[in-house]
């Protein structure tokens, strides 16, 4: 039988994967750095049993919170800068490529399709600005690219999504395109805002605990595909918000900061911006 001590318990435990059952070479990489890693904060911190049942009874709280509508433990992981840094290691940007970042808990699939120009509100707010946003897709040759679906949703007025306030229509402020022959994209909607993350339950008590807050800068969600590309999600940061040196999920970069402008009078809306995204070869 082996000996297990504190300082031996880690080789013990990594040494049973595989003993009983077969295990790829993928996850033997895996567990035995989760198991390391996780084994090597238990002894740095000296964790004691009334943490390690808090962190127990946080985690099932977490699961029990998640559904359709809310995805908590991305809230956590987007808390903790664990997407962003996941975002990176999954998706480098080629050189000339946009650049990605984080998904985030709020994405629906089978938004509406519309056709270019259109809008994606369905209602209008009493504080709203509305926008007109378009932009080019090309490849890293800065050749136009056809035919692009582009998937775009963005909060309310109010801070929401649809999909967290129920006196939004269905898939309000979410919308589906396609590029043009020359690479051209357009729609109407509204000034996205800052808003807070749900930072109540575990999301809560963990940003509580880091002493940060819940503020996310004001952004447009994107997410491009096409067969033979490289899908990409993104979001277009305000290049006003106030919050852009200190988002809450850490996600903003400074090729994807964008600039209102006050719109031209035949687009019949408050503010304009233009959007340029560059696709890599799958």
């Amino acid at each position: 039988m082996s000996a297990v001590s504190i300082d031996t318990v880690t080789d013990v435990v990594i040494a049973a994967l595989g003993k009983n059952g077969p295990i790829t070479d993928r996850n033997r990489v895996i567990l035995t750095a989760l198991i390391r890693h996780i084994h090597d904060f238990a002894r740095e911190v000296k964790l004691q049993h009334d943490e390690f049942l808090f962190a127990c009874d946080f985690l099932a709280r977490a699961g029990q919170l998640t559904d359709d509508k809310r995805q908590e433990f991305i809230l956590l992981s987007d808390i903790i800068g664990l997407e962003v840094l996941v975002d990176m290691l999954s998706h480098g940007a080629e050189e000339g490529a946009s650049e990605s970042t984080v998904l985030g808990p709020f994405y629906r699939e089978n938004p509406p399709v519309l056709p270019k120009g259109a809008t994606i509100s369905q209602m209008h707010f009493d504080n709203e600005e509305t926008i007109y946003f378009e932009g080019h897709v090309r490849d890293t040759n800065g050749n136009p690219i056809e035919g692009v679906l582009v998937d775009v949703w963005e909060d309310a007025p109010n801070g929401l999504y649809e999909n967290h306030d129920p006196n939004q229509p269905d898939y309000n402020l979410r919308g589906r395109l396609t590029t043009d022959a020359n690479g051209h994209y357009a729609f109407r909607a509204v000034l996205p805002v800052a808003y807070p993350i749900p930072d109540d339950h575990t999301a809560g008590e963990l940003i509580r605990a880091m002493g940060h807050h819940p503020m996310r800068p004001s952004h447009m969600h994107f997410m491009l595909q096409k067969d033979g590309y490289k899908r990409l999600i993104s979001q277009v940061f305000d290049s006003r918000d106030k919050y852009l040196e200190n988002d809450s999920v850490f996600a903003v970069k400074e090729s994807l900061i964008g600039t209102y402008t006050k719109a031209a009078p035949e687009l019949e809306v408050d503010l304009q911006i233009a959007f340029d995204f560059t696709l890599s070869k799958a």
